[in-house]
């Protein structure tokens, strides 16, 4: 089956973007890893490929397979989801500004603090969930308003409709960072974005073995074409084989993404009753703020959630170490389920609270996992004692500072 034109986003990841091999007739496409293809007598590429890092097949079935299933005009695929969102803001001017939502992925807003601030590209971070927050912020030299919904880590929805409302009626665009929700829960061109970014690492690959990023576009218009430019000529390309492993992984993708989100859900269920839980971030729960708002813009809440704990930073910190199912490592979207402290792995500027973890729920059966969180959460840490000489007097450890 080829180029089929269903919408069912299960028959589009399966088909999208995928010939069998016109050379061998093989199903799965082979992996083209030559970096030049061969010119004909008038030094024309009659094949349509010239150079690896301006095309290449791979990449251009998977930019194919990825604006399908998010309904869109086309694509740009990059080496990281860093690399997509650098590119969206180089293909901006010094002169012009963007409004930004402040519960973005920490990555994203570096960006624009340590890198693009140097370029005289102003940026605003606003609460987006709030619509007026973003409208205030609006100047006319703006050009771009970036959200991020469900959002990373604190799982903050925003109004994508409403963003995109103000964003036009100021002249510029929206983009929406749809990595937690996917095109299978969500699909935000139905709802007025202009650009939807991706880190493929995650959800899209679903299996902890590529890095990625894509930028869709709704419309192939004069903006798309310059950010088209920078990836060729920026060379922040991924190769042949990720985009080969990408295609892949994109084939289950509509069946991962709803099994970890009714499990996400169960163990967000199970936490909200948790005595030693002081509150879960996840929007597939009642009384979470933006609960109504995804409930009319996604299908699925997602397979990422967050929740802090009473007792503070230290048990937050320890209950990684506990867990026997849950991996303690970084990223989300996996077939394995991940746990973290997620201000440690940001850093000194992190928003997320430090008594905050972060958890990516995989594939595994829902009651494990439950049983897993609560015999990590039974025992209370107790405050380690402060190592003393027999005296009494306090023992100064390595790296300790001296009282003043």
């Amino acid at each position: 089956m080829t180029n089929h034109d269903s919408r069912h986003i299960e028959t589009l990841a399966v088909h999208a973007g995928r010939t069998p091999d016109p050379a061998t007739g093989a199903v799965m496409p082979p992996i083209h890893l030559a970096t030049n293809y061969e010119r004909d007598a008038t030094g024309a590429c009659p094949r349509g490929f010239e150079y690896t890092r301006e095309g290449n097949p791979n990449r251009q079935a998977l930019e194919t397979s990825l604006a399908r299933l998010e309904g869109g005009a086309a694509a740009a695929c990059f080496a990281s989801g860093n690399a997509a969102a650098a590119a969206i803001f180089q293909a901006l001017t010094p002169a012009q500004h963007v409004v930004i939502a402040q519960d973005t992925y920490y990555g994203t807003a570096v960006l624009l603090k340590d890198i693009f601030a140097a370029w005289a590209l102003e940026a605003t971070f606003v609460d987006a969930t709030d619509p007026e927050a973003i409208a205030a912020a609006m100047r006319p030299q703006t050009a771009l308003v970036w959200v991020e919904t469900p959002s990373n880590p604190l799982l903050s929805i925003v109004d994508i409709a409403r963003a995109a409302a103000i964003a036009h009626a100021h002249g510029a665009r929206l983009v929406v960072e749809n990595t937690l929700g996917t095109p299978v829960l969500q699909q935000p061109f139905e709802f007025g974005a202009d650009l939807v970014v991706h880190s493929t690492t995650k959800f899209l690959g679903g299996h902890s073995d590529v890095l990625g990023g894509v930028v869709v576009t709704n419309v192939v218009d004069e903006f798309f074409q310059r950010l088209r430019r920078i990836q060729v000529i920026g060379g922040a390309v991924p190769s042949p084989f990720d985009c080969w492993l990408l295609q892949r992984s994109l084939k289950t993708l509509p069946c991962r993404v709803r099994a970890q989100s009714e499990t996400a859900l169960k163990v967000a269920r199970f936490l909200a009753t948790h005595k030693r839980v002081e509150r879960v971030l996840y929007p597939g729960l009642p009384e979470h703020p933006g609960y109504l708002t995804a409930k009319r813009q996604m299908s699925g809440f997602g397979g990422v959630l967050s929740f802090t704990l009473k007792e503070g930073a230290a048990a937050a910190k320890a209950l990684p170490s506990r867990t026997r199912i849950f991996t303690h490592a970084t990223s989300i979207g996996g077939v394995e389920s991940l746990i973290e402290h997620r201000a440690s792995a940001e850093g000194p500027d992190t928003r997320a609270p430090q008594n905050l973890v972060r958890l990516s729920i995989g594939l595994e059966h829902p009651d494990d996992l439950i049983a897993d969180l609560a015999q990590a959460l039974g025992e209370v840490p107790q405050p380690e004692p402060k190592p003393v000489f027999p005296g009494g007097r306090l023992l100064r450890t390595p790296g300790m500072p001296q009282s003043g």
